[in-house]
């Protein structure tokens, strides 16, 4: 088996140390568990909102152009709802994996 040069090494010390310093970074919230409770149902809300609100400026915006008065709105808010039901389950995975950590 080849031996690892030591700059690689030297690399991976310093990857580790980051790594460290990030999770206790993370660790320490301020505010307390009423504080974080609220942020996180605010992200959640403005999550979901953005998405359809965005879906359909875009939609209105399309309809207007191109003369199909429902048609883009009504595609694209349901695909911005259905963008922003997927950034909160991706945000509700990356919280479980910070409580594993």
């Amino acid at each position: 088996m080849k031996k690892k040069p030591e700059d690689i090494k030297k690399l991976e010390e310093q990857i580790r140390a980051l790594s460290k310093k990030e999770q206790q970074a993370r660790s320490t919230r301020t505010g307390n568990e009423y504080t974080n409770a609220a942020q996180t149902g605010m992200r959640v809300a403005t999550e979901l909102v953005s998405g359809v609100v965005i879906g359909a400026a875009i939609g209105w915006f399309l309809d207007d152009i191109f003369g199909t008065k429902p048609l883009f709105l009504t595609l694209l808010l349901l695909l911005g709802g259905a963008s922003g039901f997927l950034n909160v389950y991706r945000f509700v995975k990356s919280e479980e994996q910070k409580t594993k950590e």
